[in-house]
């Protein structure tokens, strides 16, 4: 009995001596940047997308899919040797479409490159931390840490792990000094990338080293009023439409798509705006007509502000990026994976680029 409790002391006395080397940084906090999320400064602790002063002026499910962080990320830079995070889920994972690396990773970028991927488990709950190391005994230099938030699904980050002597500084400065702001589908909100910096917007961002706001809602991107009002709450570098397939009818976006653009223009005239038609449906050809419908309307949206002065809309057609000859680039029959996301990044980067300024990474 006596040899088992001094087996146990000495397991925790080096439990403790590990930790006392590890100095966990507050999220948020003062030490590291919080980029996507534009409303984080009055909503407090929490990782979500909408601002909660307006949660009852948006549908449930809307207010819901805004506590996934999305296109959230946690920027610093550090001579630490090691990294490692603590994170709370509220739940496993679960999607059908997607594997948790897609759906709850925290992708860690190391001075660019990709370098690992910390996940919820079938354990996780709330109260239940998750911890994950993703480096250490590295040489002391100083690095820039990215880490891009999940996709799906809700998480507190609890602290990121750094030696207790390290020093923290401020990433580098984007080109631009205002975001890109997305508003879309689930195709915007990153289904079904493989991990969290593999959506559409975080490639692109990394290509063009530009802020942007993930502002898609799986299978809400509907335009409704209260989004268009939140969306122009920001101020944007460019405002990029992703939407028109979650509605339920043709008739349904035509109710939407002008007044969204409307509302925009209210406050920004002369921000620029990208609209983009529907990418390719592998279903497409077996239900011919409302995708095509909704092209047409938005073509006719876009092409009538044109015509009547607007010099900062432009359109781009979805099938350009992602059209019936690269079905390959779908996971489900709609959801882009991984290869479609990069030809979709690709193509609004290089868009981007043109209507920004910007030089290609």
């Amino acid at each position: 009995m006596l040899k088992c409790c001094v087996t146990l002391l000495l397991v925790v006395l080096s439990l403790c001596g590990q930790s006392s080397d590890v100095a966990w940084l507050a999220v948020p906090g003062a030490q590291v940047e919080i980029d996507g999320l534009p409303w984080q400064a009055e909503n407090g602790d929490d990782l979500i997308r909408l601002p909660r002063r307006l949660k009852e002026s948006f549908r449930v499910p809307v207010w819901e899919l805004a506590q996934s962080p999305s296109g959230g990320r946690i920027r610093f830079t550090t001579d630490s040797t090691r990294l490692s995070i603590r994170l709370e889920y509220p739940s496993p994972p679960g999607m059908r479409n997607m594997h948790a690396f897609g759906q709850t990773g925290v992708d860690l970028y190391l001075d660019g490159t990709y370098r690992g991927t910390a996940t919820a488990t079938a354990e996780s709950k709330e109260g239940v931390p998750v911890e994950h190391v993703y480096f250490e005994n590295l040489p002391r230099a100083r690095r820039e840490i990215t880490l891009y938030l999940p996709l799906y699904k809700p998480v507190k980050l609890l602290g990121i792990g750094i030696d207790k002597d390290a020093h923290v500084g401020k990433a580098a400065p984007f080109a631009l000094p205002r975001p890109a702001v997305f508003y879309g589908t689930s195709i915007t909100q990153g289904g079904c990338a493989s991990r969290s910096g593999m959506s559409y917007q975080a490639m692109l961002g990394r290509m063009l080293n530009l802020d942007f706001v993930n502002l898609g809602f799986s299978g809400n991107g509907k335009g409704e009023p209260a989004l268009a009002r939140a969306v122009a709450e920001i101020d944007a570098a460019i405002f990029v439409l992703d939407f028109s397939q979650n509605n339920e009818t043709v008739e349904s976006l035509i109710e939407v798509y002008d007044p969204f653009i409307a509302t925009l223009r209210e406050k920004h005239p002369e921000t620029p705006i990208l609209a983009i038609t529907p990418i390719a449906n592998a279903s497409e050809p077996l239900k011919p007509g409302k995708l095509e419908a909704m092209r047409a309307h938005i073509r006719e949206v876009v092409g009538r502000r044109i015509g009547a002065g607007d010099k900062h809309l432009q359109l781009m057609e979805g099938t350009d990026l992602l059209g019936p000859g690269r079905l390959d680039g779908l996971v489900d029959g709609v959801h882009p994976n991984d290869l479609g996301f990069e030809w979709m990044a690709d193509g609004i980067a290089a868009r981007l680029a043109k209507m920004l300024r910007l030089k290609m990474q």
